[in-house]
């Protein structure tokens, strides 16, 4: 299941009815506005969010342009994907940066959130970004809170400053000394968390706040939370006036509401979203690319930025060339399959490309067993093979599969994705692209 695919169904269903109608009556963008309201509800959005959400909708859509319109449908999806971007905040939120190093995040959510773990992701995106952070345990009650964020900092390669069981606005206010004695422009606090609110914790938060005013509080929350989500965002609000949420768990069997109920309810813009397990699985929060991707229109920009961090723009010239030349070989194949697996989940990818997010591609489609496979293959060849595969016949197919521990049926079935790849590429060359139809669409 990709990002938001329940919501993403319903919206497309209705919004397909109302296209294929050509002119609308009011009484037709009524029954469509509820259809809409029930999908946002079932997809745990907020009931005050949605109200207001249909209403300015409704209150758009029933105005003499779109009525009058000669494609009031399209018009009306305008008008969802405009106001679902300003529900989410407009804009993307970049962090604040402190004019005097170094700039202090704090890092607050419940237990189970994954609080710790998003402190090496935070980590690792801002060492991309040419910051050199420092990060600090201030989780002094989970039994081994400090030993976890000891490994996460090792495996992003940033240092862990802890005291200890020390009380945790002390051991902040002398890692920030630390900190401005090491040439570390950013401090990251790892803080503790509980399994649900009390006014300990909330009490503990505050005197860290007050000890080291941090330029950012940012609010780890689970999207798989639903609701609980914004109640849990609004409370850390209320106590810690937070500057923004990272949004975990987003590329689970998430229905989607707290990302589109968060800003809303607690005027706070989510900054960042966690899609995944690895440390470099954390995107900025950009509503409008978010809002394409629920409304099944793609998300390009961010396919792009995961292209360019996955492939070097050597490679990229490489590849190009081989386009042009057409001379595209089976390890040049197997150099795509790596590249791929860097960019995450073949299924997200689909969704991100335009006209693609709502076509029903079962998990049999989208088979990532079968990536491994082909590339198991591909290094079972010989030089010559994977240069000229037409040498490839039967007695070298039987070799190759029993080589790479696959069936003589796998290594048929690369050999025609290969040939179909280097077909289009062709076609690619000569200008007459299509997309092709059938089960053999995706390289995968």
């Amino acid at each position: 299941m990709g990002l938001f695919s329940g919501l993403s169904e319903k919206l497309n269903h209705v919004f397909s009815k109302m296209t294929a109608r050509g002119k609308l009556t009011e009484l037709e963008i009524k029954q469509a506005m509820r259809e809409i309201r029930i999908a946002l509800l079932e997809a745990d959005v907020n009931f005050t969010v949605v109200k207001d959400f249909v209403a300015k909708v409704s209150e758009k859509a029933v105005g003499e342009q779109v009525l009058k319109s000669l494609t009031p449908g399209q018009q009306v999806i305008k008008i969802v994907n405009e106001e679902l971007i300003a529900l989410m905040g407009s804009s993307n939120s970049k962090l604040e940066v402190s004019p005097k190093p170094p700039t202090v995040i704090m890092l607050c959510g419940l237990q189970g959130a994954g609080k710790t773990t998003m402190c090496g992701k935070l980590s690792q995106h801002l060492i991309k970004q040419g910051k050199k952070p420092m990060l600090v345990a201030c989780d002094i009650y989970r039994p081994a809170a400090i030993n976890q964020l000891k490994v996460v900092g090792k495996s992003v390669n940033t240092e862990v400053f802890e005291k200890g069981t020390n009380k945790p606005a002390k051991t902040a206010v002398e890692a920030i000394k630390y900190a401005e004695s090491k040439g570390y422009d950013t401090v990251i606090i790892d803080t503790a968390g509980r399994l649900h609110i009390d006014e300990a914790l909330m009490d503990e938060l505050r005197e860290v706040k007050k000890a080291v005013s941090p330029t950012e509080i940012l609010l780890t929350v689970d999207a798989m939370t639903g609701q609980d989500a914004v109640t849990v965002a609004n409370s850390f609000n209320d106590q810690l006036d937070i500057t923004g949420v990272i949004l975990t768990k987003l590329d689970g069997d998430t229905r989607g509401g707290a990302a589109l109920s968060i800003k809303a309810v607690t005027g706070k813009p989510i900054k960042f979203c966690g899609i995944g397990e690895k440390s470099g699985d954390l995107e900025p929060f950009y509503p409008d690319r978010m809002a394409s991707r629920i409304l099944g229109m793609g998300d390009v920009l961010t396919l792009i930025e995961k292209a360019q961090s996955a492939v070097s723009e050597e490679e990229m010239k490489k590849m190009e060339k081989k386009f042009r030349e057409a001379s595209f070989t089976l390890d040049d194949f197997l150099v795509q399959f790596e590249n791929m697996k860097k960019m995450g989940s073949i299924s997200d990818l689909i969704g991100m490309i335009p006209g693609m997010g709502n076509m029903k591609i079962s998990e049999k489609d989208i088979d990532e067993s079968r990536i491994e496979r082909f590339k198991a293959i591909i290094r079972s060849m010989t030089k010559e093979e994977r240069e000229k595969p037409d040498i490839i016949k039967s007695s070298r197919r039987k070799r190759i599969a029993d080589g790479s521990g696959t069936t003589i049926q796998d290594v048929n079935q690369l050999l025609k994705q290969f040939e179909q790849t280097r077909e289009l590429m062709k076609r690619m060359k000569n200008g007459s692209f299509k997309m092709g139809k059938g089960k053999n669409r995706f390289p995968f």
